[in-house]
């Protein structure tokens, strides 16, 4: 394993969301800031959408952790539910008591109820969903009927939508027109710039525990900055198998030579079929047979 040529103490590039490593980069600074004063305001729903690996998920965990005192959440990681799921997945992690019995309209009464009990005690009530591109059509209207629970004063509920854009496209159509204008605030994270590529790598490896000279000069961060458009989620890939590489090769700091053949081996890197794949490929595996790479359930 790489961490103790490189004196880690844990590995700094994996694909897992892990808060320690948040970095105050502008544009995940911005989409938190967006979050917060959204819940302060109290109204309907909130929406931050991005490119796949451009770090929605991490921002979601920060938020869970942050979230303002006062406040119930339910979090729901995997939205593809029907509506009558999502109910019951809402009920669950309000901590809700259900008879897995009861019909729907039981259902929804209990959970007004609770919602009303909660806003009596001064709670706000959150409904937080990530992926929230996979939502059924008809459980997104679902989702919006919900918002309609309301007191005189305040919505009961609010919603936070973490999704890919392919969810803008679909509120773009008439069938969504009322749901659209129920979102209040709304936040698109871009991807990063070279240079903020270049902090995010140096973030990582210190926070991993690493206190040498940089692993990885300017020049080769602008090189995977490119080669990953930005995506933090390909950020992290080229710069695992640079590490691999290097390790590999018993030398201490990475060289473009690392990434070149990091980038011919991530498909996503590349944006044309590559000759020099298959030897990208051996490179990679010779380091693969030391025993190194199994432990990780890299999902490329």
């Amino acid at each position: 394993m790489y961490l103790y040529h490189f004196g880690m103490r844990e590995l700094p590039f994996t694909l897992t969301p892990n808060t320690d490593f948040f970095l105050n980069l502008k544009p995940h600074i911005e989409a938190m800031q967006v979050l917060l004063n959204a819940l302060k305001q109290g109204e309907g729903f909130i929406k931050v959408t991005g490119e796949v690996g451009t770090g929605k998920t991490l921002i979601c965990r920060k938020l869970l952790n942050e979230i303002p005192k006062g406040f119930a959440v339910a979090y729901i990681p995997n939205p593809y539910l029907t509506p009558s799921e999502l109910r019951w997945a809402v009920a669950s992690e309000l901590g809700l008591n259900l008879d897995s019995k009861m019909d729907q309209q039981t259902l929804t009464q209990r959970l007004q109820q609770h919602l009303l009990a909660l806003s009596a005690q001064g709670k706000g009530v959150v409904v937080i969903l990530d992926e929230a591109q996979a939502l059924p059509d008809e459980s997104l209207e679902a989702l919006r009927l919900f918002t309609n629970l309301e007191t005189e004063r305040r919505k009961l509920l609010q919603v936070i939508l973490f999704a890919q854009p392919e969810l803008d496209e679909r509120l773009a159509t008439k069938q969504f027109r009322q749901l659209r204008q129920r979102i209040s605030f709304s936040y698109q994270l871009r991807s990063m710039t070279p240079a903020e590529v270049a902090h995010y790598i140096t973030h990582r490896t210190q926070v991993a525990g690493y206190q040498g000279n940089d692993l990885f000069s300017f020049n080769c961060a602008k090189k995977i900055a490119k080669a990953s458009r930005g995506i933090p989620r390909l950020v992290n890939i080229l710069c695992h198998k640079s590490l691999l590489l290097c390790f590999g090769n018993k030398e201490k700091l990475v060289t473009k030579q690392h990434i070149k053949l990091a980038i011919e081996d991530t498909v996503d890197a590349t944006n044309r079929i590559n000759p020099t794949l298959l030897i990208a490929g051996v490179a990679l595996a010779a380091v693969i047979t030391t025993g190194v790479f199994f432990s990780f359930g890299w999902r490329l």
